[in-house]
């Protein structure tokens, strides 16, 4: 029989806000431990919290951008539960009336995006003890109370490439919010997977399990690679998936049960009393959908539709903002060739710069075009332009320039490339009788010879056609 994945995936995005959800601590990622404390984020007798106002805009910027609708009131309740990163022995979370709900990105539809508290930082030090392995675990209270944005997609991911790429999406969306920095390495971005298995064909849902704070892409990827093939050997040889919390180790690639799945009952949620409902304004939606910029989706639609790039240049400019921006700063100096231009900026100029910001390099939009222009005029082959790329990225400058500077104005038809290629033709006079019998693959040494010669200088097609001319083809 064969089975098909059913996912679905819980980020929690930590927000880019000033002072944590509920008090007025200061944010803070490397600093000494226990340094941004105060009695509401330690939960503390008779101290009571405070809505962060920029946490209610950043969330409803997401649901904006996710097409959520928005909740005209919503409250917050408490989650109860023991663990020691949690001192108020409940989480301030939101539960059946969250701020924003439905929507979509993409293929996936999502279930619901709400506010909530993160738990402060458990370190375990030593490997013999019971917790975790640790001799001791002690308690950094600096990340407790920071401001979270739960989104909660629904069952639609059908395979663990699929949720790598849809996960790709949202953190540029989410980044070019300005919402979140959304570093998973520092634990701004984090993702656990449902996964479930279930008869290709069948819309019968199975029994899930959840992979814990997978902190990177790749390792998303391989954790949930590995679970959907641990529940199709599990029930091929006749078990039944358990419902519970996993935890994927990328060093093994071994998964490991953590605990039994909770369900909403066992946090006998209740609605916080301290906090006022959320009630939203024109003010604030009026803010938030002025803030709103355009999205990689839409970007990258728009530049399909009114440009004519691929949908691969298009994704990779929108997934890049910087480059976005650049691009169309070069597109203004030369519209006529977008899709030339957007291969140079994602291909060439990306090769030399990485995922440096391209506006702080030497090479300006304006001289990129113009090196196109003259590529497009084959007064420079694309050999000798990648050189002359190599010189504006080192110093700047005027392509033409450089390009008369340095001798690498494109050979057209005279007779200097001709004798060339007589020469090339006489060099391997093996590759000139494949030629004439028909075997047009023995064109390439020849072609070869004639580069080395002119150092790139050469238009190969005025070099196809002299090695035809010169054997009568």
């Amino acid at each position: 029989m064969s089975y098909e994945p059913v996912i679905g995936l819980e980020i929690h995005v930590q927000l880019k806000t000033r002072t944590k959800m509920f008090c007025g601590c200061e944010l803070s990622f490397g600093d000494p431990p226990n340094t941004h404390t105060c009695p509401v984020c330690l939960g503390l007798p008779g101290a009571l919290p405070v809505v962060n106002a920029q946490a209610i805009h950043a969330a409803l910027l997401i649901g904006m951008a996710l097409g959520c609708e928005l909740a005209p009131r919503s409250i917050f309740h408490r989650k109860n539960y023991f663990y020691p990163d949690l001192p108020k022995g409940y989480q301030v979370s939101q539960y059946d009336v969250p701020i924003c709900s439905g929507g979509r990105l993409g293929d996936v539809r999502i279930h619901r995006a709400h506010l909530e508290e993160d738990a402060a930082k458990l370190v375990h030090v030593g490997g013999s003890g019971r917790i975790h392995g640790a001799d001791e675990s002690v308690v950094d209270f600096n990340r407790g109370g920071t401001p979270l944005v739960e989104i909660v997609t629904e069952p639609d991911v059908r395979s663990a490439a699929q949720a790598r790429e849809w996960l790709t999406l949202l953190r540029e969306t989410l980044r070019q919010l300005g919402v979140s920095d959304v570093n998973m390495e520092e634990g701004s971005l984090r993702c656990d997977a449902n996964v479930s298995i279930r008869p290709v064909g069948s819309d019968v849902l199975g029994t899930k399990t959840e992979l814990k704070n997978m902190n990177s892409f790749r390792y998303l990827e391989r954790g949930v690679d590995a679970e959907i093939a641990r529940q199709i050997a599990l029930v091929e040889a006749g078990g039944e998936v358990e419902q519970e919390t996993l935890h994927y180790d990328p060093v093994t690639g071994s998964i490991s049960s953590l605990r039994s799945k909770e369900e909403a009952h066992d946090y006998r949620y209740f609605p916080e009393p301290d906090l006022v409902p959320v009630v939203l304004d024109d003010g604030m939606l009026d803010a938030a959908r002025a803030a709103l910029p355009e999205l990689p989706a839409e970007r990258a639609e728009r530049y399909e539709r009114d440009l004519g790039l691929s949908a691969d240049s298009a994704r990779q400019l929108a997934f890049r903002a910087d480059l976005a921006a650049y691009f169309e700063r070069a597109l203004a100096a030369d519209r006529e060739h977008a899709q030339a231009l957007a291969n140079w900026v994602t291909g060439e100029l990306v090769a030399r710069i990485g995922d440096g910001d391209p506006a702080e390099s030497k090479v300006t939009p304006e001289a990129l075009a113009g090196l196109v222009a003259l590529v497009r005029a084959k007064q420079v082959t694309s050999g000798a332009a990648k050189q002359v790329l190599d010189t504006l990225v080192e110093r700047g400058g005027d392509p033409a320039a450089i390009v008369e500077a340095e001798g690498l104005g494109a050979l057209g038809g005279g007779d200097e490339l001709a004798e060339i290629v007589a020469r090339a033709l006489a060099a391997d006079p093996a590759a000139a009788e494949k030629l004439k019998a028909g075997n047009m693959k023995a064109i390439g040494p020849i072609v070869g010879f004639v580069m080395r010669e002119t150092k790139g200088r050469a238009d190969g097609g005025e070099v196809n056609r002299l090695v035809r001319e010169q054997l009568g083809l």
